[in-house]
């Protein structure tokens, strides 16, 4: 009996020092972003890079872009990339940046700020997030068919398809992390899925935090940690200020969390602690 409640003591010890992660907040954009959806950093230029939609993020009307601010939240350029159409999710290779723009794959060439060229996805109707593996292979979630897909040298291919709620996407490796609804996905090379976690939310923007770890953002004002045995801890509460935390950008070496509000129009950074 003694034994058996020296171990009940030793685990609960052990609980009790496992860390509590949490998130503290050291700014929020003055400037007004006109409907940020998703934050890319570039932390060796000290520079994030916000799509910005526009009036709304499913009108085809051009007045879309992508914006560049400081790491500490001080704009650069608005208008660094105009003429797009409600561009969502970002993604880079090298000196090419990628957006996902409702039905088109927006190329652009970083260093002249301009685009180069424009992948028509057929049958997309919602691009949403981007990825791009370390071998600059693309993937695309387009959340209104379901959809995955894939490019490679510019040409487009099905990965995945009859994926719910199918949203944030992050290529690690030969690996490719899928936010699936409330579902985190690791899908092999092999596209065999594997749930990592069921969260009470759908999520948007996923990023690794190492040890096997995620950050797991959704739209409706939540961010959660995700350990690595699927357990979770709730980082973030904005819903009741109406906050949408929308596809979020990480910062590994100084582990700060940058955080497009959507609707508030304005682009925040957290601490990870």
């Amino acid at each position: 009996m003694k034994q058996y409640l020296v171990v009940i003591f030793m685990v609960t010890a052990s609980l009790s020092l496992k860390a509590q992660h949490s998130l503290e907040k050291l700014w929020e954009t003055d400037s007004v972003i006109n409907l940020p959806e998703s934050v890319l950093p570039d932390i060796k230029a000290g520079i994030l890079y916000a799509s910005v939609m526009g009036n709304n993020p499913n009108d085809k009307d051009g007045i879309g872009g992508v914006a560049k601010l400081s790491t500490t939240g001080k704009m650069i350029d608005h208008d660094w990339i105009t003429g797009l159409n409600s561009p969502k999710g970002l993604g880079r290779f090298g000196n090419t940046l990628y957006a996902a723009d409702l039905s088109d794959v927006v190329v652009i060439d970083m260093a002249k700020g301009k685009v180069k060229l424009k992948i028509p996805v057929d049958s997309a109707k919602f691009l949403n997030d981007i990825t791009v593996s370390d071998k600059g292979i693309v993937y695309v979630s387009d959340s209104r068919t379901k959809r995955i897909h894939r490019i490679e040298g510019n040409k487009v291919s099905l990965y995945m398809e009859n994926v719910n709620g199918v949203n944030g996407l992050k290529a690690v490796g030969d690996e490719l992390y899928i936010a699936g609804g409330k579902t985190l996905w690791k899908a092999d090379a092999n596209k065999k899925l594997t749930r990592i976690a069921e969260l009470p939310n759908g999520g948007d923007g996923i990023e690794p935090v190492g040890n096997g770890d995620w950050l797991f953002s959704c739209w409706g004002g939540y961010v959660y940690y995700v350990h690595a045995d699927g357990k979770y801890e709730l980082l973030l509460d904005l819903h009741l200020e109406k906050k949408n935390t929308a596809d979020i950008g990480y910062d590994p070496v100084n582990r700060i969390v940058y955080i497009p509000t959507f609707w508030k129009k304005s682009v925040m950074a957290y601490q990870l602690k």
